[in-house]
């Protein structure tokens, strides 16, 4: 099994991709979407983390959080939520998918994919790149033709807080100029 790394960067701010088992459509039900955010506020009550940008599509999610100072463990908030997310979901009497023995033994359920995909934001045009990435990808997989026709994504507050104007990537020309296949880790996400 491969040793994975993980960064360690307290107080650090990064950029998450974490998807769900086999693809499945998970975040089509409203269910689905309202136990995961009732776990992100709990995850946020017991251990600190500010999320400036999320996007919920589907069958994964992008995020960007920000840890407090000194803090690096992402990796205990996130399990934490995929594994509340799961024991709610399954309790709420929806289905996993059937999973290999393999990974059976290792106590892993068929509702989200192992692991999560992670990026140090390392400055400013980091963020920004991310930040626009997060806000741009239900357009990116074609579910809408403007950010702001995607209701699940952090898109909305930014515009209320003139971040953004509500038509930012709805030309054809704006949406020519964004190229994000420098975003590691965003092919095929």
């Amino acid at each position: 099994m491969p040793n994975y790394r993980r960064a360690d960067v307290p107080g650090g701010m990064f950029f998450f991709t974490v998807v769900t088992d086999r693809r499945r459509p998970l975040f089509r039900h409203l269910e689905a979407r309202t136990l995961l955010g009732g776990c992100f506020r709990e995850c946020r009550r017991r251990w600190l983390y500010d999320m400036p940008a999320i996007v919920l599509l589907p069958d994964h999610l992008h995020a960007i959080w920000s840890l407090p100072r000194g803090d690096a463990d992402f990796s205990t908030r996130w399990s934490w939520i995929k594994k509340e997310f799961t024991k709610r979901w399954l309790s709420a009497g929806h289905a996993e998918s059937v999973i290999s023995q393999g990974r059976q033994d290792e106590g892993r359920r068929g509702v989200w994919q192992p692991r999560f995909w992670e990026h140090t934001l390392e400055d400013d045009e980091d963020f920004e790149r991310h930040f626009d990435y997060i806000h741009y990808n239900a357009v990116k997989h074609k579910y809408v033709r403007c950010p702001h026709e995607w209701p699940h994504s952090s898109f909305h507050r930014w515009v209320k807080d003139n971040v953004y104007p509500w038509h930012w990537a709805c030309w054809e020309d704006a949406l020519r100029a964004l190229d994000f296949n420098d975003i590691a880790g965003s092919v095929g996400e």
